[in-house]
């Protein structure tokens, strides 16, 4: 009997494991983000500037196509490849 009331919180605490370390894995890189996520993270990004709608749109753009927002409110571009090479036709970064 005491293996079968071990046995729930067993399998819990392996699961709880598992969600953490993808979880970490994935952190600041490509596709780390789910499509969903993207408004969230991109609030955060943009909170600090004086051009949060433009800076909103864009990034929610970006996000979208890459599935990957920089950490911090400015820079830290080396953090998605992807969101760092999308350029303007005048070659200039077009992801906040």
């Amino acid at each position: 009997m005491a293996t079968f009331s071990c046995l729930p919180f067993a399998f819990f605490l392996i699961l709880i494991l598992f969600t953490f370390s993808i979880q970490t894995a994935n952190g600041g890189k490509e596709g780390s983000l789910r499509l969903q996520d993207c408004p969230k993270a991109c609030e955060y990004r943009c909170s600090k500037t004086h051009h949060r709608k433009p800076c909103v749109f864009f990034c929610n753009y970006c996000c979208q196509r890459c599935l990957c927002v920089p950490s911090g409110f400015y820079g830290n571009r080396e953090e998605c490849p992807c969101y760092n090479n999308i350029k303007t036709k005048e070659g200039k970064n077009k992801c906040p």
